[in-house]
């Protein structure tokens, strides 16, 4: 398949950034297929190009120059097989996330309710391992397709085969060994409606919501996040900037005796999960802004970009705010976006 009339040079990704940084690859496809995406990487790989892969550019920090070739997958899929009491969902990595969520709610599947309004793709689900008020991909997703760069072909994963961790996967650990063309999820017919966040509970209460259905938990977790984060149609970011940082049990008691109000939740036995945004603005970043970048004034968790910077901009405030708040916690911050291309 002769694909080198798809492929542009000098690309401009700022749009295809979250952030809104300038940025130009190389050269860049967007491929539609399997078929297109093998013709790609054998062009990439005849021509000695360093094969760069964008899905959804919402947990990318993207370099100003991306040498190489830059393949963006567009690969759509929806296909549904059902049981008695549960549905398997395959998909295409180029779908919407939040899309896929709102219908999957609107079709009664229950299983990725708590994640809508996860910006992003398909695709890059898993290699992020994304999750949000108690729920994982990795309590849902069964399989994974992806290509075999390294062998050139194509091979599916297991769910135990992806390795999760909190934010992790093997796709992560190994980048640009294998690119993801489909995801297959198990959801259920039944509704799992326990409330695990104090921000989902403060919502139903408001509404006098006494036992949430799927639509209602959809609708709260898209009201809450609308509150907390900032549409990046309108100011650049990344969303969740830092990782909520996990510590011994130990180490969390010793802190909640210095710091009281400390927020945390149970992680694996004998460790905690802290609030990272809590952590940020106990040393008082929430809402400072820095030339063209700062740290959003509704949650200290998200770092913006007004517009009109750089990401070393960026890259410094991130830096000062995590060496801030180890010397405060001796708790040490890890960035969830990650650089593009990765170093």
């Amino acid at each position: 398949m002769d694909i080198q009339h798809k492929i542009h040079a000098d690309y401009p990704l700022q749009s295809a950034n979250t952030l809104g940084f300038p940025c130009v690859a190389a050269q860049f496809i967007a491929i539609e297929s399997e078929a297109e995406l093998v013709a790609a990487v054998t062009y990439a790989q005849q021509h000695q190009l360093p094969i760069r892969v964008l899905s959804g550019g919402s947990n990318v920090l993207m370099a100003p120059l991306i040498d190489g070739l830059v393949i963006r997958i567009d690969i759509m899929c929806q296909q549904v097989t059902e049981s008695a009491d549960s549905i398997s969902l395959a998909l295409g990595a180029g779908e919407n996330w939040h899309e896929t969520v709102r219908w999957c709610v609107e079709q009664g599947y229950s299983g990725i309710e708590s994640m809508g309004l996860i910006p992003g793709r398909v695709g890059a689900a898993p290699v992020q391992n994304i999750g949000a008020y108690g729920t994982e991909l990795k309590n849902v997703l069964t399989k994974v397709r992806a290509l075999d760069v390294a062998k050139g072909c194509f091979i599916e994963f297991s769910n135990n085969d992806c390795e999760f961790a909190y934010r992790d996967s093997v796709f992560k650990r190994l980048p640009g060994r294998f690119i993801i063309t489909e995801v297959t999820l198990r959801l259920s017919r039944v509704q799992d409606s326990s409330i695990r966040y104090a921000a989902l509970q403060n919502y139903f209460d408001q509404h006098n919501i006494t036992q949430p259905d799927m639509q209602q938990i959809f609708d709260a977790v898209c009201a809450v996040r609308q509150s907390k984060l900032p549409d990046p149609a309108v100011l650049g970011n990344a969303g969740s900037f830092f990782k909520n940082p996990v510590i011994s049990e130990s180490q969390y008691q010793q802190l909640k005796q210095q710091w009281p109000e400390l927020v945390a939740y149970p992680d694996a036995p004998g460790f905690m999960k802290l609030a990272a945004g809590w952590l940020i603005d106990q040393c008082h970043w929430k809402g400072k802004r820095r030339a063209h970048v700062g740290v959003y004034e509704k949650q200290a968790l998200v770092l913006v970009h007004f517009g009109g910077g750089e990401l070393q901009e960026l890259l410094q405030l991130a830096n000062d705010i995590q060496a801030s708040v180890y010397a405060a916690f001796n708790v040490n911050l890890e960035m969830e976006p990650q650089l593009f291309p990765m170093t």
